[in-house]
């Protein structure tokens, strides 16, 4: 079977890993990796630099799909273009099927633009919502413009059906993040500081926030509201990984890098750790404060605490270590307080126990394309 991967960001990259390593280890397959979006960014830290890094082939690489800005009149004309050189690319390039993953707006624009030539889509992490972020209607469509589905949860797989109408090729086989997590060797504290020269005996929060791209006119009170908190809380280093090229990314950058500018002290910018850095750096972290999906999937693994901020990931299913709260600093304050009264003893994640990639494997053998 010749297989394509699309891959646009350094976060859908690093839940692929244990996929692709799968994929290019089986005889059967011919897999080849397309990437786009952010991977081909210079502001955005060129991730495509960690594909290579990790000794993979990038067959394909599409450029004309990063919007100049985060204007939502940008990531508008950002789909478009992207729709116009994916119809190029599916015109000469043929697939017995594509693996998408999650909820991107330039994920949604390559599969939107492979409708008309009946591109085979396998979609991976479906069923999910996320109601403060365009995502939930990104994320749908791709389902309905997909022939086989590969849910992290059995909650997701259910919705799956209920947005098909049809059981046929939908798999519940848990999240490849915690494949990653189970197999890879991750960095201790010491090593941890020689790559990246961040010490994590120190006690570390890890920030990933992005903005909520359905209010995209609150976030410039979020961002503040947030960094207004960070001004009064002590006793923690802040490691701040920085947003992704959604509308008003740029505004929450900016209010993240003049707030470092002003705490060289406590707090340190990092705009990619790539797969191993973040997950090694999640696991020696005290906690998580933010509102990355990660904190719904990965930091269940460990399990880590996670102060949820806002409604980006709301409609995720909210396990015992997640504290959700509102993007306001009163909140925030409280819920970092509560940390220290937080125990996680007999804690059991809903994502799968690590196997996703031999689930994965053995359903795309068996389903007739």
């Amino acid at each position: 079977m010749k297989v394509g991967l699309l891959t646009s960001s350094r976060a859908d990259y690093s839940i692929y890993l244990p996929l692709i390593k799968n994929l290019l280890c089986d005889k059967d397959i011919n897999l080849e990796i397309i990437a786009f979006g952010s991977h081909l960014s210079e502001r955005h830290g060129f991730t495509l630099d960690n594909i290579l890094s990790d000794g993979i082939e990038v067959k394909h690489r599409i450029s004309g799909t990063v919007p100049e800005n985060d204007e939502p009149v940008s990531i508008a004309m950002a789909i478009s273009s992207t729709v116009a050189v994916f119809s190029n690319f599916w015109n000469l390039n043929k697939f017995d099927f594509v693996f998408a993953l999650g909820d991107r707006f330039e994920m949604f624009a390559a599969c939107l633009a492979g409708l008309s030539f009946n591109l085979k889509v396998a979609h991976i992490h479906g069923g999910e919502r996320t109601e403060g972020a365009i995502d939930d209607a990104l994320r749908h469509s791709i389902t309905h413009m997909s022939k086989v589905h590969f849910t992290a949860a059995e909650d997701y797989r259910q919705r799956v059906i209920r947005l098909t109408e049809s059981e046929k090729n939908v798999f519940n086989v848990g999240a490849l993040s915690f494949e990653n997590l189970k197999n890879l060797k991750l960095l201790s504290i010491d090593e941890f500081k020689a790559r990246f020269n961040i010490d994590l005996s120190v006690p570390s929060i890890l920030i990933t926030f992005h903005p909520e791209t359905v209010s995209f006119e609150d976030n410039k009170n979020h961002i503040r509201e947030l960094i207004s908190a960070l001004n009064e809380i002590a006793g923690f280093q802040f490691i701040i990984t920085m947003p992704n090229q959604d509308t008003m990314g740029n505004t929450v950058r900016a209010e993240f890098q003049d707030f470092i500018k002003n705490n060289p002290d406590k707090a340190i910018g990092v705009e990619s750790f790539g797969t191993l850095g973040y997950l090694s750096c999640m696991k020696h972290c005290s906690f998580l404060l933010g509102n990355t999906s990660s904190g719904f999937g990965e930091a269940s693994y460990f399990p880590k605490y996670v102060v949820n901020l806002g409604n980006r990931q709301h409609g995720r299913i909210v396990t015992s270590n997640v504290n959700s709260i509102p993007v306001r600093k009163a909140d925030i304050l409280k819920a970092v307080q509560h940390f220290s009264q937080t125990n996680l003893q007999g804690f059991k994640s809903v994502y799968g126990d690590g196997n996703t990639s031999s689930l994965i494997m053995k359903h795309i053998k068996e389903i007739k394309w």
